[in-house]
C-alpha cells in the first residue's frame, strides 16, 4: 500500500493532486507548523495579464499548527477571490459546470484555514475521479517529528510504501527510512501543458504551476487525463 503526506494546502496545483492520484491512502499533514507565505493560505490563478495571487489571510502566531490558524474575516477575501476566479475564467469551456462548487465555497464564512483547505481539497478529489482514501494527520495523534512521524504516520494507516516529493531528500533522514522497513519512492511530475484560456491561438502564452481550478475550467472530465500526462 502506498501512502502520500502533504500539509493541506489552499487550491493545490496539478503536481499535488498527481501525487494524491497515485497513492492509496494520502494524509493531510495538519498538525505540523504552519508556514507563512508559501501554499498553504495562497495560490496562482491564470488572468488575461498572466498570472496573480489569491490569498486568505489568516491570523496566526510564529509555530502554530495548521489545524489551528483562524482566517482573518475581517477582510473581504472571499467577494475578492470570487471576483478574480469570475474575472478570469467566466469564460472558460467548463466554468458552468463547477459555479455550484465556487459559490458554495465563497458563500462558506469559514473559520479554520485547515477545514477550508480539506473541503477544497476532498471535493476536486471526488471531481477529478481520483478513488484515494483521504485522511488527517491529527487522527491518530503521532507525537514524533521530522521524519520518524512520516514513518510512524504510513504505519498507522498499514502502508509498506512512502511517495515521497521530489525534494524529499533534503527535508528527510533516507536512512531512518531505509531502516524503517518502509519502501520510499520519490515522485518525479513534469507539468504538462494543456490548451488555456487567455493563451494565444498558437498555442504560446501558456503559464503553468496554477491552481488545480485552470485545468478544471479549461478541461473539465478530461482533467485527470491531463494530470496524469
Amino acid at each position: 500500500m502506498i501512502c502520500a503526506i502533504h500539509q493541506p494546502q489552499y487550491m493545490p496545483w496539478l503536481g499535488y493532486f498527481d501525487k494524491i492520484d497515485k497513492a492509496d491512502v494520502f494524509i493531510l499533514l495538519d498538525d505540523v507548523q504552519f508556514k507563512k507565505n508559501e501554499w498553504q493560505n495562497r495560490n496562482k490563478i491564470r488572468t488575461a495579464q498572466g498570472w496573480q495571487w489569491i490569498t486568505v489571510p489568516v491570523l496566526h502566531d510564529f509555530g502554530q499548527k495548521i489545524n489551528t490558524v483562524h482566517i482573518d474575516n475581517n477582510k473581504k477575501w472571499r467577494h475578492d477571490h470570487l471576483r478574480a476566479i469570475e474575472l478570469s475564467y467566466g469564460k472558460a469551456p467548463y466554468y458552468g459546470r463547477y459555479k455550484d462548487f465556487i459559490d458554495e465555497l465563497y458563500k462558506t464564512e469559514w473559520f479554520s484555514l485547515a477545514k477550508l483547505n480539506t473541503f477544497i481539497i476532498d471535493k476536486i478529489v471526488g471531481f477529478l475521479g481520483i478513488g484515494t482514501k483521504l485522511v488527517l494527520a491529527s487522527d491518530f495523534n503521532i507525537q514524533a517529528e521530522s521524519t520518524q512521524r512520516l514513518i510512524d504516520l504510513c504505519r498507522a494507516v498499514g502502508a509498506d510504501t512512502y511517495l515521497a516529493g521530489a525534494d524529499g531528500h533534503k527535508y528527510m533522514d533516507v536512512e531512518l527510512f531505509r531502516s524503517s522497513g518502509i519502501v520510499m519512492q520519490t515522485q518525479q511530475y513534469e507539468h504538462p501543458v494543456y490548451p488555456q484560456l487567455w493563451c494565444k491561438k498558437d498555442g504560446s502564452g501558456f503559464v503553468s504551476h496554477m491552481a488545480i481550478i485552470d485545468v478544471l475550467f479549461n478541461h473539465g472530465d478530461k482533467s485527470l487525463e491531463i494530470i496524469q500526462a
